[in-house]
């Protein structure tokens, strides 16, 4: 059986320990919208059962600065601050984040939900840090645009 080659999403040669800010998008297992439903002309997010799973342990990780959980996906920007170099090793990677949150979330649900693997974007500068930050902050009202056309 052929499979199809995965595209690679991680910069090749970038050291994903050192410090700095990370915008990490996780989506849901064929798109499902199984964590939230977003209402009205404010565009309120209304959390599912399994939303409110993952916003537990979401709040749990300190390099979590700002999140939203959307119905089909959740954006996060994730600080890095690794300490000296004579300190253990860090534990706070993207990756270890990220692994954490979805196998925390589907040991308490019974299942996963989450795809295979992620997305991040490596936020060079205070503008981009800006620019994400106010991305995260319009997502619902963008979702409520663009599904109410395709859903309606």
């Amino acid at each position: 059986m052929n499979l199809p080659d995965r595209k690679q999403n991680r910069l090749e040669n970038f050291d994903y320990n050192q410090n700095g800010a990370y915008f990490v998008t996780i989506c849901v297992k064929d798109r499902k919208r199984i964590l939230c439903d977003i209402v009205g002309d404010d565009a309120h997010i209304v959390p599912k059962k399994y939303g409110i799973i993952v916003e537990k342990y979401i709040r749990n990780v300190p390099e979590i600065k700002k999140y939203i959980i959307m119905p089909d996906h959740i954006h996060m920007i994730v600080q890095i601050k690794n300490g000296a170099m004579w300190a253990s090793p860090p534990t706070n990677r993207i990756s270890n984040i990220v692994r954490s949150i979805k196998t925390l979330t589907s040991k308490e649900i019974g299942n996963p939900i989450f795809q295979r693997s992620y997305y991040d974007h490596i936020i060079r500068n205070q503008e981009d840090y800006n620019e994400v930050w106010e991305y995260i902050d319009n997502n619902p009202k963008k979702w409520i645009l663009t599904h109410e056309t395709q859903d309606g």
